[in-house]
């Protein structure tokens, strides 16, 4: 289900003080860094991720993949630093970013 405007500001304003918890290596989209983003993104359910790419159009490339590998949608992409979000099953009320956010 999409998120409407109203979710994806609260979204981003939860995540503007969140620092980046992966980043792309040289390497790109590995496997384990596929496996690594889908463990962060149950634990935390909104992470920011550094893409390192040389060109605007590699790191939109590589966030979209990022993205359809995960099953995340993209909050915000400023520069380099991607804000992705995909609500976790059974969210951990301890390291959720949103539900810490609601506190």
């Amino acid at each position: 289900m999409p998120l409407s405007p109203q979710d994806r500001k609260r979204l981003r304003t939860i995540g503007h003080h969140l620092k980046a918890v992966l980043q792309t290596g040289d390497k790109g989209l590995t496997e384990s860094f596929t496996e690594e983003l889908n463990r962060r993104l149950e634990d935390h359910e909104l992470v920011k991720v550094r893409v390192n790419a040389p060109t605007r159009d590699q790191r939109t490339e590589l966030v979209n993949a990022l993205c359809d590998a995960s099953g995340a949608e993209l909050i915000q992409r400023i520069g380099n630093i991607a804000l992705l979000y995909r609500a976790a099953a059974k969210p951990n009320p301890k390291l959720s970013n949103i539900l810490r956010a609601q506190d």
